[in-house]
């Protein structure tokens, strides 16, 4: 049976989950980002435990359709943002070769559940994305403009500066992070 899972942002959470439902002696198949495959079907008292762990845990189990494709479409921004490779294909056919639905319904649905665009989403992640690695120290912000897929090192810092009100430069030597949850 698939589960999905709301909150599942990186891969501790990942391992939170499968120790989750290991705890429920569950045969867990898989687990990946935003859902989970267990061997087993479990009845309506089954699943409100399941349900019941995974707030312990800080995530939600999704049974609503419509919740499950905007977790949906949140799994593959996030790791598309993550993705190690710069990747040069529009955000919107991007999502239509991987959930394989009508962008303009993919986009109206989110909308109207996350009171913002997926466009708006997907900056939002980058911006998390570059605040992470400037913090980490490795790369400087031309490097990071290219890795996060912004056109030049000017686009970052005025997208950067747009939305955290700070360079990134400034970021660098005092900013902090948000949980990628709560973005």
């Amino acid at each position: 049976m698939r589960l999905s899972i709301k909150n599942m942002v990186c891969n501790h959470c990942v391992a939170a989950v499968r120790r989750a439902l290991s705890d429920l002696d569950l045969p867990v198949v898989t687990v990946e980002i935003g859902r989970a495959e267990i061997d087993c079907t479990p009845d309506s008292d089954g699943m409100h435990r399941i349900a019941r762990r995974l707030e312990e845990s800080g995530f939600e189990l999704i049974s609503d359709p419509e919740k499950d494709l905007v977790e949906s479409i949140k799994r593959e921004i996030i790791m598309l943002v993550r993705s190690s490779e710069p990747v040069d294909i529009r955000l919107s056919d991007y999502l239509v070769s991987k959930l394989h639905r009508d962008y303009n319904s993919m986009s109206r649905l989110f909308s109207a559940h996350e009171r913002r665009t997926i466009e708006r989403y997907m900056m939002l992640q980058k911006i998390e994305r570059v605040k992470e690695l400037l913090l980490d120290g490795e790369l400087n912000v031309s490097e990071i403009a290219y890795i996060t897929g912004f056109s030049s090192n000017a686009h970052l810092s005025r997208r950067f500066k747009e939305i955290t009100g700070m360079t990134p430069s400034e970021f660098r030597l005092t900013g902090h992070r948000q949980s990628l949850s709560d973005v």
